[in-house]
């Protein structure tokens, strides 16, 4: 509802993955994928979050619910509900800030001052952040935090104070609706909550089975006082400006009742008495737009009261299902069999039996299907077309000034929050990651001539809505120019599914190339072997600044090997081409074996055995890069730096672990690490926790889950590359690879038994799985049609 949705959308170049339908190879019958399945509002217990509680802590216990731009969290409290709201682009700092804003960018000339720190790097072999930091750092300016919108509470007459054992909250992840179900004095009691993308609300429902029993209080409450908040008729207006920058920002809510009446308060309150049921809708948004340098666009207000006013005149029925149809279209399109069998156990309860017992029976494997598919949840939940992507936590916040202001951290966060997209079957809600990146390029670009003195476009270590793309002055984060490189590849690999050179001509391309632009020129010749590396280089949050730390080295190769991909693809001027070919063939690929056989984090041969730090940075080129092939020196290297770094560490560094297991297809380590995260590093309502509470993990583990059930990245599509032991028997459905592929697998024994492939797009693809003769197959697939493959056929 801020003026980013106005501005319009990227296109989004996949075909339609459920277009298959056409059996082709000598099948017998036709495939289906759950891509195939039309939307219903059945609900599975298998897919949903319950509890016999009402929430007590946000962070811990909370239900959400998101539609992008908007999300909230559920506290199913029975005297006073609560729901704790988000409008995605409400944030402090930026253009206006009270302390002044400045992108990050020296704000005095420091000529000489980047080449006399590459000079001593060269010279001394390293330096320490705080050493660079003094150089080239300076505090931040106004860079800001993410806001809670604030908090809606219906106060409701008469309902119990604690539950009893007719309680029940729960999260439907195939709906998409929260609810809150209980019984008193002979009534049963109902309440459900939903975030709607298409009619861009929040809605709630009050029921009772008995007329005339439905009622409560509704009211806005802030933890600013930056607000005005009034009620008329049947509408709560919320205007406010954020004291910080200006922002403005509005939230409506309309409320309907069945039987009843409806009276406004002159303290700002809606009431709803004697009524048979009752719905709110709530919309809201900001004048935030993601245009530099001013970063503002129209009032809210015409936008929120069109959205209100536009939901509430819907039937609630009509409502509900377009929230539930369009939710489904994303949702069903994966669905995932590992042979679990749910217990009669409420979730937070299933989380405890898990990690008290050995993660290997039918209900620890419901919960692991469970946290896969809300990862997936999640993702549909907080990034959605028309505006920002998911944050630090996705899109939901409980306070003023979150952990790490709930930003954007580019050396590894937003990114791991898109590793799932593709492969899961989500590539719509990569839309705002896209749109996010291409509006970094006009500040990057700033940044890029003020610090660097050259052509192209950079962003460090973190950022925000605003721009910052130059950096602070914390030591072990200010620095980190890679970034820029790297948030590439997730544009990259989505043309690599979809192949559609539309898209990597109007929207990846031109990133790419600007990004591949800087590192052309930023590049420095190493006197110790000639090659051309990265300085000063920093392993993201650990040990010293030096020239040509690895994941330096490999996101420059990554960023010039794809860029060179789709320079050819498109036929870009050979000159280009060739500036690219010239620098591959110097450049440090970052790639070297130690002496204790481990893959190098530094140049120098200085890793410990004992080193067990979170990031492990060094292993970029297994993953999410592909310069490393399982069974090649380096893979075995990487596994011996994995093995040392331990299965402890992070939430987000534990699921990033997941995902190097399955590529080094040790699919039981894979899962001893999803079993490492489920134990420790997972709230009871299932989010993943740093601690604190940080969205990535879930997504990275969901990614991981995946990437054990099939690859794609070195361009043969690979079934069960890393299936664990501890699931023999399965199916998945609706999972997508390179090349335009959508995948159903049926497996037993542990090995697969069933293979139908759905061709999106004509191409030649290389099918690999332990069913074919030969363990290989290609194919020259043909858009529109399926293939089969049976172990019998074999």
């Amino acid at each position: 509802m801020s003026a980013l949705g106005a501005t319009g959308a990227l296109a989004i170049g996949v075909p339609n993955p459920a277009a298959a339908g056409t059996v082709a190879s000598g099948s017998a019958a036709a495939g289906s994928s759950a891509a195939d399945a039309k939307p219903s509002d059945d609900s599975s217990d298998e897919l949903t979050l319950w509890y016999r509680t009402p929430a007590a802590d946000w962070e811990r216990e909370s239900l959400p619910i998101g539609s992008g731009a908007l999300g909230a969290g559920v506290f199913g409290t029975l005297a006073t509900e609560r729901l704790t709201l988000n409008e995605k682009t409400l944030w402090t700092g930026g253009p206006g800030a009270a302390g002044g804003f400045d992108h990050g960018n020296w704000t005095t000339p420091r000529p000489g001052a980047l080449a006399a720190v590459q000079d001593r790097i060269e010279a001394e072999g390293g330096l320490s952040p705080e050493t660079v930091a003094a150089e080239l750092g300076q505090p931040k300016h106004g860079f800001g935090s993410y806001q809670v919108l604030g908090d809606l509470e219906l106060t409701v007459p008469g309902a119990p104070a604690t539950p009893d054992d007719s309680y029940r909250r729960a999260l439907d992840l195939r709906s998409a609706v929260a609810s809150v179900a209980y019984s008193h004095q002979d009534a049963a009691y109902t309440r459900e909550f939903f975030a709607s993308h298409p009619a861009g609300v929040i809605a709630g429902r009050f029921a009772c089975d008995q007329p005339g029993k439905t009622g409560f209080t509704l009211r806005y409450a802030s933890p600013r006082s930056d607000f005005t908040a009034t009620a008329h008729g049947d509408r709560i207006t919320v205007r406010g400006v954020l004291q910080d920058n200006g922002l403005r920002f509005e939230a409506q809510i309309r409320v309907r009742a069945e039987g009843g009446t409806i009276s406004a308060g002159t303290d700002g309150t809606l009431t709803v008495s004697g009524a048979d049921s009752a719905f709110f809708v709530l919309a809201a948004g900001t004048d935030y737009a993601d245009t530099f340098p001013d970063y503002r666009g129209k009032d809210p207000h015409a936008a929120v009261t069109s959205a209100v006013d536009r939901a509430v005149a819907r039937p609630y029925r009509d409502l509900r299902a377009r929230h539930v149809a369009d939710h489904r279209a994303l949702f069903d399109r994966v669905t995932l069999d590992i042979g679990q069998r749910l217990p009669a156990l409420p979730t937070d309860e299933l989380l405890a039996a898990y990690a008290a017992g050995t993660g290997t029976g039918p209900a620890d494997r419901s919960l692991e299907a469970l946290f896969f598919q809300y990862g997936r949840y999640l993702l549909i939940a907080s990034s959605r077309a028309g505006s920002l992507p998911a944050n630090l936590q996705g899109v939901w916040n409980n306070v003023t000034n979150p952990p790490w202001d709930a930003d954007y951290h580019v050396n590894i966060n937003l990114q791991m929050n898109y590793w799932l997209a593709e492969v899961t079957n989500l590539a719509e809600t990569t839309e705002p990651y896209d749109r996010y990146i291409e509006s970094m390029r006009a500040p990057g670009r700033t940044s890029a001539r003020e610090i660097f003195g050259s052509a192209g476009w950079v962003v460090n270590n973190e950022t925000d809505p605003w721009g910052f793309t130059g950096v602070h002055e914390y030591p072990s984060s200010f620095w980190f120019p890679e970034a820029g490189a790297w948030l590439t590849q997730q544009m990259y690999d989505h043309y690599r599914f979809s192949g559609s050179t539309r898209y990597l001509r109007t929207t990846a391309y031109p990133v790419m190339k600007e990004a591949a632009e800087f590192w052309l020129a930023n590049l420095r010749t190493d006197p110790r072997d000639g090659k051309l590396v990265v300085t000063p280089s920093y392993s993201p949050e650990h040990g010293d600044f030096t020239a040509g730390a690895s994941m330096s080295q490999q996101i420059v190769h990554d960023l010039f090997t794809n860029t060179l991909e789709a320079a050819r693809t498109l036929g870009d001027a050979p000159g280009f081409r060739t500036r690219l070919v010239r620098a591959l063939d110097s450049l440090d690929p970052g790639l070297r074996v130690g002496s204790w056989g481990q893959l190098q984090e530094w140049k120098t041969d200085t890793d410990s055995k004992t080193d067990d730090h979170r990031h492990v940075s060094h292993l970029f080129a297994l993953h999410p890069g592909r310069a490393i092939e399982p069974g090649s020196e380096w893979a075995e290297a990487a596994k011996v730096s994995l093995t040392a770094r331990g299965d402890g560490g992070t939430g987000w560094s534990k699921a990033w672990k997941i995902n190097f297991w399955a590529r080094l297809r040790d699919g039981d380590h894979a899962h001893r690490m999803l079993t490492e995260q489920l134990k420790s590093s997972t709230l009871p309502n299932l989010w993943d926790t740093h601690p604190p509470f940080q969205i990535d993990g879930n997504f990275g583990a969901a990614s991981g889950v995946a990437e054990m059930l099939v690859q794609s990245q070195h361009g043969p599509i690979e079934v069960l590359p890393a299936l664990p032991a501890t699931w023999p028997d399965g199916s998945v459905t609706g999972l997508r690879a390179r090349g335009g592929a959508t995948l159903d697998i049926t497996w037993s024994g542990g090995s697969a038994s069933r293979v139908v492939l759905h061709a999106s797009r004509t191409a030649e693809l290389t099918l690999r799985a332990t069913l074919l003769p030969g363990g290989e197959r290609k194919i020259k697939a043909r858009a529109g049609r399926t293939y089969i493959f049976t172990r019998s056929a074999a």
